[in-house]
C-alpha cells in the first residue's frame, strides 16, 4: 500500500502559499493566484505520486486574517492543556464558526497533518500580528518548517524572519522562490522535513529522489526535442523547378511558403517545450514570447541578426534574408564556378559542405534551386530554442512576468560545435521528417553538444 503524507501549507494571507504548491507539484492549473490578500478561501488539497509508492498531499489553506484577534480568543494556556488541547477547545466554540471562521479552517487542517510548510512572505516588515501568528502555529503540536519565500526580493527582511523564527524554536529554516526556485531549492525542503520527521525520513527522502529524477528527465527531454527540431531544420530542403525559377510571383511564393515552414516547426518546438515544463500556452504573460505572438518571424530572419550571427560564425559574410539560394546559375547566368563563389557569400554553402553544395551544383546544371536554412539561421533558432528551455527549467509556476530569455541566453560563439554536428542533416533531407529512425548517430552527437554548451562551467 502507497504510503501517504500529508502536509498542510500555512501562513498568512498573500504569503504565496498557492504560488509554493504550484512549484512543487508543476500544477500551474492549482488554485488561483492573485495580487489580491484572501485569494485562497477554503482548505484545497492537492498530491504528488512518486514512482515508489509515497503519495504527499498538500493541504492549501487560507491565510490567517486575524492573528491577534485568534490568540486573544484562544485565552491563556491552562495548568490542566496542552497547547494543543487549547487549541481543540477552541474549536468546539462559536468563535470558530463564526468570527474565526477562516482561522478555523487552518488549526483543523494542522491536527490532521503530519506536519507544516510556514510559508513566509520575506518581503514583509516582521509585525506584532505575524509574532502571535507564529505562536499559534507553535501550539499545535506539529513540526513545523518555515519557508523563506520571495527572498530573492531586494526588499527580503530574510535575517529579521530569522531571528523571529529562532525565538520561537523554529531553527531549521527553508530558502525559496516560488518565482524563480533555487537550483536544489526542492530537494532541501524534503531534506529538512526528513529531519523534523525522523519516522518518515525514508518516504521524504523517497519524494526528494522522485522530484530530482523528475527534472532530470525534463531537462532531457527538453534538449532532445530542441536537437529533434534542429535536425530537422537542418535538414529542411525544397528544390525550385525551372518553371517556377521563371514566374517572379512563384518564386516568391515559394521563398515564403519555406520560411513559414520553418517558422512553424520552431513555433511548434515551443509549444512543446511549455507542455513539457507545465506552462500553459495560453498565459497571457508568455503570450510575450516573441514567436507566439508573431514577432519571431521578424527575429529569426531578420538581416542584423543574421548579420550579427553570420559575424559571429567567423565567415565575415553579408547574410541577406536568411533563406539561400546557394548556387544562382540558373537565375543569374553564371558559370558554375562563379555561381559557387557567389553562393559561398549568400548562402553559406561552403559552411554546409562539399556533400550539399555539390547536390547544389549538380540542381543547376539541370534549371532548378534547392532552398535551405544558413547556418546563421540555424545558429539563432539553437540559442532561442535552447535559451527557452534553460529559461522555463528555472521558472517557478507562480512566475507572472515575462520569460527572461536574456538572463538564460547562450552565447553565440559557444553553439560553432552544434552547428558543425547539425552538417550531417544537410546531406539528408528525409531527416526532416522529425520521426526518421536514421538519424539517431546525428542526434547523439548533437545532444552531447547541447549539454556541453548549456553547461557554463564547460569551455
Amino acid at each position: 500500500m502507497a504510503e501517504r503524507l500529508a502536509l498542510a501549507v500555512v501562513g498568512h494571507t498573500n504569503a504565496g502559499k498557492t504560488s509554493l504548491l504550484r512549484t512543487l507539484t508543476r500544477r500551474r492549473d492549482f488554485g488561483e493566484v492573485s495580487s489580491q490578500p484572501g485569494t485562497t478561501r477554503h482548505v484545497e488539497a492537492v498530491e504528488l505520486a512518486g514512482d515508489d509508492g509515497v503519495r504527499l498531499r498538500f493541504l492549501d489553506t487560507p491565510g490567517l486574517e486575524d492573528p491577534i484577534g485568534l490568540l486573544h480568543a484562544l485565552g491563556p494556556l491552562r495548568a490542566d492543556m496542552t497547547p494543543p488541547q487549547r487549541i481543540r477547545a477552541f474549536l468546539a466554540t462559536r468563535a470558530a464558526d463564526e468570527a474565526f471562521e477562516q482561522e478555523a479552517k487552518v488549526l483543523r487542517a494542522l491536527l490532521e497533518v503530519d506536519a507544516a510548510l510556514f510559508v513566509i512572505d520575506a518581503r514583509e516588515p516582521v509585525l506584532t500580528k505575524f509574532r502571535c501568528e507564529v505562536e499559534i502555529l507553535a501550539s499545535c503540536g506539529k513540526p513545523v518548517l518555515p519557508v523563506l519565500n520571495f527572498v530573492r526580493d531586494a526588499v527580503s527582511r530574510e535575517a529579521e524572519w530569522g531571528a523571529l523564527l529562532a525565538d520561537f524554536a523554529l531553527h531549521a529554516q527553508v530558502r525559496f522562490d516560488a518565482v524563480a526556485p533555487f537550483d536544489g531549492a526542492e530537494a532541501q525542503l524534503y531534506d529538512s522535513l526528513a529531519l523534523l520527521l525522523p519516522a518518515r525520513q525514508a518516504p521524504l527522502r523517497a519524494v526528494a529522489g522522485f522530484v530530482e529524477r523528475e527534472r532530470a528527465a525534463r531537462d532531457e527531454a527538453g534538449r532532445r526535442l530542441v536537437a529533434d527540431t534542429l535536425l530537422a531544420l537542418a535538414a529542411l530542403r525544397r528544390t525550385l523547378e525551372r518553371e517556377e525559377l521563371a514566374d517572379e510571383a512563384r518564386k516568391a511564393a515559394a521563398l515564403e511558403a519555406f520560411r513559414a515552414e520553418a517558422l512553424e516547426r520552431a513555433r511548434r518546438a515551443v509549444r512543446e517545450l511549455l507542455d513539457l515544463h507545465a506552462f500553459a500556452r495560453s498565459d497571457a504573460e508568455l503570450a510575450m514570447l516573441p514567436w507566439l505572438d508573431g514577432r519571431w518571424a521578424a527575429d529569426l530572419f531578420h538581416p542584423e541578426t543574421l548579420r550579427d550571427a553570420g559575424a559571429r560564425l567567423g565567415k565575415g559574410a553579408a547574410i541577406g534574408a536568411g533563406v539561400g539560394l546557394a548556387v544562382d546559375a540558373a537565375t543569374a547566368g553564371l558559370s558554375l564556378g562563379a555561381a559557387a563563389a557567389l553562393g559561398a557569400t549568400i548562402g553559406g554553402a561552403i559552411s554546409q559542405g562539399f556533400g550539399p553544395l555539390a547536390r547544389r551544383a549538380a540542381d543547376a546544371l539541370q534549371g532548378r534551386e534547392s532552398l535551405s536554412l544558413e547556418d546563421s539561421v540555424l545558429l539563432v533558432a539553437a540559442q532561442r530554442l535552447l535559451g527557452l528551455h534553460l529559461a522555463l527549467q528555472r521558472r517557478g509556476h507562480a512566475a507572472e512576468g515575462r520569460v527572461e530569455l536574456e538572463r538564460h541566453a547562450v552565447a553565440l560563439e559557444r553553439l560553432q560545435n552544434v552547428l558543425s554536428a547539425l552538417q550531417p542533416a544537410r546531406a539528408h533531407p528525409e531527416w526532416a521528417a522529425e520521426d526518421s529512425p536514421r538519424r539517431e548517430a546525428a542526434r547523439r552527437e548533437l545532444l552531447a553538444r547541447l549539454r556541453q554548451v548549456a553547461n557554463p562551467r564547460s569551455p
